[in-house]
């Protein structure tokens, strides 16, 4: 599945132009996964549903979401980074419309993500604070950058 933007932009689901040097290289920097190792992402990316941001026409990843799904009832939307090189352009919203109307993903009881500086975005796409925080848990066994490391 590809979507087009009219700025020069490409989404695509083929996990054969993800590139993960680029994918790599940003997230080992992040708040949320700093220090990650180059095999956990190739693992996470292996079992989720990727949605990869290129420019064209050059083809060069410029930002990713990833899905972690069971295709049905439930997804949780991680990973989503665009470029610094790349922002303030309405890509990342473009990235989380496209996500949430891809047609694999619809029907579901719900979506969830955890951020730590994205909400104004988020919630432009209908997210909002857990309605029922006493109805959901963690068991946290491994942070990448501390305990207050998300998204």
């Amino acid at each position: 599945m590809d979507s087009h933007h009219p700025a020069g932009y490409t989404i695509s689901t083929d996990p054969t132009r993800l590139q993960l040097d680029v994918i790599h290289g940003f997230l080992r920097t992040s708040y949320w996964a700093a220090g990650i190792a180059r095999e956990m992402v190739e693992r996470a990316i292996r079992h989720s549903l990727c949605f990869g941001l290129y420019h064209d026409p050059t083809g060069a990843q410029v930002g990713l979401a990833r899905v972690v799904t069971d295709r049905a009832t439930f997804g949780y939307l991680c990973d989503v980074f665009v470029l610094e090189s790349h922002r303030r352009r309405g890509l990342a919203r473009w990235l989380i419309q496209v996500i949430l109307a891809h047609p694999e993903l619809q029907g579901f009881r719900r979506w969830m993500l955890a951020t730590r500086d994205a909400h104004p975005l988020d919630a432009g796409a209908g997210f909002t604070p857990l309605g029922r925080p006493d109805q959901l848990m963690e068991l946290v066994l491994r942070r990448p950058t501390g305990p207050d490391a998300v998204r």
